[in-house]
């Protein structure tokens, strides 16, 4: 992401400090002049919020978190001067003033805007912030809506630009945010120096960069560099310098599934004073097909399949952004090469876009509405709505990962789901205004009217973007995944995902805070805990409710089981070359509390079960297995790299205790990001009941393998399938776990005589590189634990084993 960074070595500075924070009655303090009677201040950090500061002072509780938005919340802090020095205030949620010696500076009334004032400091300075009540603006009488989301409550949040989260019962915490949440910087106000507009385009394997500089007073000189090219800038008006700079031949930005995410410095040098604007990556985004037939994108004129999840903040209480490498961390080692920030949520930090850039993580961005009928006609609400915009684009305006800008989250679906028509669910500002936008400031952007949209209804599967919930909430077959027909779920595959052993937290169903953390729809008759239920039933062929009554460690083994398992079977579909899908975005990434939340990671940062699932769905060099009734198994072998792959296909129907009925192994050579797709009466040679569709006599086989090797042998992909019932009787299958030593750090040998389904690897302090797998009879798999310096204890067991076999023990 570019823009100006450093300006002769020199960053933006914080001279305030240390902050004390009081909270006061609403109203009960008009100016800062009020604060001396107030006595019961606590320490408190910029940027961070009143509930973090609360929560560090012992007096504010996550697991009973009380209200902030009924009081006032005030900041105070003393600043070193003296001179002129521009404030900089980059998030205040949500109704702030800025006081400076007693003095109101600014009023700000979004937290979605970046606000700076000048000031003129004495030698020492008094700032003093404070956060009104929210409640109060929201109770207060205002024009209601042609319609009021169930989701999301009160309906007067329309008027206010604020997060949602916190807003939402049964979707995440009740946590009010109130604070400085983002950084206040103090800089000296030097002659302006503004990067007017900046632009990097990739023209076939030639780069572009592209820069408008305003520059105040007489500049005798301005050179743009990057890499180790050089253009000179021409003053096109007074104050004014625009130039281009042609890099023939630059290396170009990529998805990491599919390339090289290529970054390279670039700078200014202004009659010698260095300017850094960062990093930047040249790439080009289209549209594979027109956006009513199913969103679909390419990257430097190469389809690709977008797979990842829906972002939430590492942070709810404090909104900081500290977790924020290690969750994106997690997501490219899983494969994802695309997260979606939902207009449910907020705009994360900078560093966000900086850390997608440099891991190669698509970015979709939706603009913070949800599901409201919002007031576009009012001019306030316009003006700063296209302020908001304007200025996340500026901030943005180089970052190669931003790829998809968004109208916002269910509006147009709430309301069309109401009854309403297209006039009335289909706004101008997502239909006309954005896309307008959008054009001038960042044209190489995709940009989608809402999410979903794009079909006869909003949330049509086939057109446009969906939310499809048809596998998961509305507990359809897995055959649905491909009956959809979805051209790009931007949501998918919501389930009460059930931490690991250990977690901290509620531990299961016989924990009265269980109920809590799982998530549901207001005004549903079932949350997604039963949706969870409902496919452990359809796939081992078990009552929920009877284990959930007599063996509830057996009823969440099978949970964590069924959701990845779904999951793989979802992607596997959707991931295949004749499906018209082009993308699916998991909800969500990571739980926003404690529990069995929609996230594939939890709380604690852990992975769960769905995200091992997810890293075997999204290997970029891939094999599955399809269903095909009558015309057998097909065996797709996917490559989105941008080598050739040299690979061993290997194709074995077997019993669970490894009977071979039938075999087939064949050599491919696969070319750079394309796909093979062979049918298992080709590759066996002859008719082999694959599927159990035609049933001439017993069935001879329990599962199919295939298996892809590279040309060292190595393993490198794997998936099955099952004609029936997966495995689920305990018996002694021969599990074995033996510590190796690996390249990435102590590792397991785990082995098995027989079929051993879902394979869960569990350790203390330690994170397997994969759990929840299948192992074929006879086969085995080294399991490395990286993020461990010794080799770690812990437990090794199959949903079908009698046998726990534990590692790292003495004796």
């Amino acid at each position: 992401m570019a823009g100006i960074r450093i300006v002769d070595d020199r960053v933006p500075e914080v001279r305030c400090g240390p902050w004390q924070l009081a909270v006061t009655p609403p109203g009960a303090c008009a100016g800062p002049g009020d604060l001396d009677g107030v006595t019961d201040w606590i320490p408190a950090t910029i940027p961070g919020t009143a509930a973090a500061a609360l929560r560090a002072a012992g007096r504010w509780s996550e697991a009973a978190p009380e209200p902030i938005h009924d009081r006032d919340v005030w900041y105070r802090s003393r600043i070193a001067g003296p001179g002129p020095v521009r404030l900089r205030f980059e998030g205040l949620a949500t109704l702030a003033e800025i006081w400076l010696d007693g003095v109101l500076i600014l009023c700000a009334r979004s937290m979605f805007e970046v606000h700076t004032v000048e000031v003129e400091l004495g030698a020492a300075s008094d700032l003093a912030l404070c956060f009104r009540g929210l409640k109060g603006e929201l109770d207060r009488p205002a024009k209601r809506g042609r319609w009021r989301p169930r989701m999301i409550t009160p309906g007067s949040l329309r008027h206010l630009r604020t997060s949602v989260l916190g807003f939402m019962p049964g979707w995440c915490p009740e946590i009010d945010l109130v604070g400085p949440f983002r950084p206040l910087t103090i800089e000296p106000i030097r002659p302006r120096l503004e990067v007017a507009g900046m632009r990097a385009v990739l023209d076939g394997d030639i780069g572009r960069l592209t820069v408008r500089l305003r520059i105040d007073g007489k500049t005798d000189s301005a050179i743009l560099r990057c890499g180790d090219r050089e253009a000179s800038l021409a003053e096109v008006e007074p104050g004014l310098f625009a130039g281009e700079l042609v890099l023939p031949g630059i290396a170009p930005w990529w998805p990491h599934t599919h390339g090289i995410p290529n970054l390279h410095p670039a700078e200014l040098r202004i009659d010698g004073m260095r300017v850094d604007l960062g990093r930047v990556g040249f790439r080009a985004v289209s549209l594979t097909r027109p956006f009513e037939d199913g969103l679909s994108l390419a990257v430097n004129g190469v389809p690709v399949f977008c797979r990842g999840a829906n972002w939430t903040p590492p942070d709810l209480v404090g909104l900081g952004s500290e977790g924020t490498r290690g969750l994106l961390s997690l997501v490219r080692e899983a494969g994802m090469n695309m997260l979606r920030v939902p207009g449910t949520t907020l705009y994360p930090a900078p560093d966000f876009y900086d850390l997608c850039d440099e891991l190669g993580i698509l970015v979709w961005q939706d603009l913070m509405l949800a599901n409201f009928d919002y007031p576009h006609d009012d001019p306030a609400f316009a003006a700063g709505l296209d302020r908001e915009l304007t200025g996340f684009l500026d901030r943005t305006q180089t970052a190669p990962s931003l790829c998809v800008l968004c109208g916002g989250s269910e509006v147009w679906q709430q309301a069309a789901m109401l009854g309403a028509p297209r006039a009335v669910w289909a706004d101008a500002f997502c239909a006309t205004i954005l896309p307008a936008r959008v054009a001038a400031l960042r044209p190489d952007l995709i940009v989608v009217p809402n999410s979903p949209s794009g079909g006869d209804l909003p949330f049509s599967p086939r057109g446009g973007c969906t939310h499809y919930f048809g596998v998961g909430a509305y507990r359809r077959p897995l055959e649905d995944a491909r009956r959809a027909e979805v051209g790009f779920a931007s949501e998918c595959l919501a389930f009460a995902n059930p931490p690991d052993p250990g977690t901290p937290g509620p531990t299961g169903p016989a924990d009265p805070l269980w109920p809590a953390g799982i998530p549901r729809d207001r005004g549903a008759d079932w949350d997604f805990e039963t949706v969870r239920d409902h496919y452990v039933g359809q796939l081992y062929g078990v009552d929920p409710a009877v284990l959930r009554a007599g063996d509830l460690d057996r009823y969440l083994e099978l949970g964590r089981a069924a959701v990845g398992e779904v999951m793989e079977a979802t992607f596997a579909e959707w991931r295949r070359p004749r499906s018209p899908t082009a993308g699916g975005l998991v909800l969500f990434l990571r739980d926003l509390g404690p529990g069995a939340g929609w996230g594939v990671i939890d709380w604690t940062m852990r992975p769960k079960s769905a995200w091992y699932a997810l890293k075997r769905a999204f290997r970029p060099v891939q094999v599955l297995l399809t269903d095909e009734g009558l015309d057998g198994l097909h065996v797709h072998v996917l490559n989105d790299t941008a080598a050739v792959q040299t690979l061993t296909l290997t194709l074995a129907l077997s019993d669970c205790g490894g009977r071979v009925a039938a075999r087939a192994e064949r050599d491919l050579v696969v070319s750079p990001r394309a796909a093979i797709t062979l049918s298992s009466g080709a590759l066996l040679g002859r008719f082999f009941d694959t599927t159990d569709a035609y049933r001439f006599g017993p069935r001879v086989h329990d599962l199919a393998h295939a298996q892809l090797s590279d040309a060292d042998g190595r393993v490198i992909a794997e998936s099955f399938h099952f004609p029936g019932l997966r495995p689920l009787d305990r018996e002694v299958i021969g599990l074995r776990a033996e510590p190796v030593a690996t390249a990435d750090g102590p590792g397991l040998r785990i082995s098995t005589e027989r079929f051993a389904c879902s394979v869960q690897v569990h350790a203390a302090g330690a994170r397997p590189a994969d759990s929840g797998f299948h192992l074929a009879p006879g086969k085995s798999r080294i399991i490395a634990f990286a993020d461990a310096a010794q080799p770690p204890r812990g437990s090794v067991r199959a949903i079908n084993s009698s046998e726990i076999v534990e590692f790292g023990h003495d004796g």
